[in-house]
This record gives structure tokens, sequence and C-alpha cells, in this order.
């Protein structure tokens, strides 16, 4: 069975950073602020609702609470890690929170919040000395929020499906819009009323569409096929989400 005795960065150090005790809670403490404050500075680089303190306060939560349950396990041998469960269970909850529905119908915050669970995790294994594993998973984690977007908009943009946020100069002009869209070799998928733009005296819609035809396939991007639906003179703006 895995303990922290096993962990490689515990036997560099000696037995001491395995053990609870002050220099192994500071140890701790310190690693748990430092990587969630790498991480934290990266999203509120991006702007996202969780930034630098929360992903720090949450990471030290996680830290502290496994600390505490390993120490009532050593005292009072219950076998129930509590703390570290509803820290979880806390952190699910303020993840959750972090999600809303933007004006254009989407959910956004989906990403920080996982990253918010997961620091959580990150700093309960760092709580129970398992250092090694932190510091890869950490990495890991920076990896998939730093350098996988790119990616990630890379294959989005090779998609056959997409989906567009369309302003409409009158709603009269809609099924113009979609006879255009199938004129074009395009297929539309679902077509909803934006309900955040209700009374407004806009017409905004969202509609997921589909590339049908081989020749767009090939040689079209989703970006120059909405470069080509905005040029549509009741079109008043549109743009993929």
């Amino acid at each position: 069975m895995m303990n922290a005795m096993n962990d490689p960065m515990v036997r560099l150090l000696g037995a001491w950073a395995g053990e609870i005790n002050i220099w192994s809670v500071l140890l701790r403490v310190f690693f748990s602020a430092a990587l969630s404050a790498i991480i934290g500075t990266e999203r509120s680089s991006k702007r996202h609702s969780a930034g630098l303190r929360t992903f720090m306060l949450v990471s030290l939560a996680g830290t502290i609470a496994m600390m505490v349950d390993m120490w009532l396990y050593e005292l009072l041998r219950t076998g129930l890690f509590l703390l570290s469960v509803a820290t979880v269970v806390s952190t699910t909850m303020i993840a959750t929170n972090s999600l809303f529905i933007s004006s254009r119908n989407q959910i956004k915050g989906i990403t920080t919040s996982a990253g918010l669970l997961v620091c959580c995790l990150l700093g309960i294994s760092l709580g129970a000395g398992f250092y090694t594993l932190t510091a890869v998973a950490a990495v890991a984690m920076l990896f998939s929020l730093s350098l996988l977007p790119a990616l990630e908009v890379v294959l989005k943009d090779r998609s056959n499906h997409f989906e567009v946020h369309l302003e409409l100069t009158s709603s009269h002009h809609l099924k113009e819009f979609v006879t255009t869209i199938r004129e074009l070799g395009l297929k539309i998928d679902d077509i909803e009323t934006n309900p955040a733009y209700v009374n407004s005296g806009l017409s905004v819609y969202s509609i997921a569409i589909s590339i049908t035809r081989k020749e767009l396939k090939k040689f079209k991007t989703h970006k120059e096929i909405i470069d080509a639906l905005a040029t549509l003179e009741y079109v008043s703006h549109i743009e993929e989400i």
C-alpha cells in the first residue's frame, strides 16, 4: 500500500518530510501555497472568476484538512477523514457557483470550476505527504490550462459542426438566412431565440450549423464561412460561440 514514506521526495529529503511535525507542516503549507499561486496566476491572467487568492485558499484548505485528519487518525484511530471529505464537498459547491450562463446562452466557467476541484485535491494530496504526485499533477494541470487551449482551437476549427451567435436586423430575415445557409452547403441543426435578448427589440439567435458540402470541409474554416455570412446585408452581427 502506498504511503508518504515511499514518496521519492520524502526519501530525498528524509523521513521527517513524511511525518507530521513542524517542519513538514511548514513545507507542505509552503508547497501548497506556491503551486496554487502559479495555477491561480494563470487563471487570473485570463480574467476568470476564480483567481490567485481563490485557488490558494482552496489548496490550503485541502492541505490543512488532510493534515488534521491524519493527526486525528494517529491520535484516535478513527479511520474517518471527515475534514477532507467536507473540504471536497465545499469546494465542489464553490466551483458550481462559479458557473454562469452568458448573454449568448453559453455556460461559462467550466474549466475554472474543474480547476478549483483539482486544486483542492492537489492540496489534499500534498497534505498527505505525496509531494511527487502533487508536483506531477500540478504540472499536468498547468499544461492543460496553458497549452491545450491552442490545440483545442485547431481541433474546433477542423470540426464539421459549429455554433454561431446571430443578430439580424429583423426577424423577417430569418427565413432568408436559412435559405442562404442551405445554398452554401450548410445544414442548420438547431435554432434558438436567445432569451437574454427577449423584449430588447433585437432579433438574436443561437444557431448550430453543420458543414455538409465536401468543398467547404476541405478548404473553408469556420471563420471564413462566418465572414462570408457577415456580408449579408440583413446580418447585423455574427460570430462563433
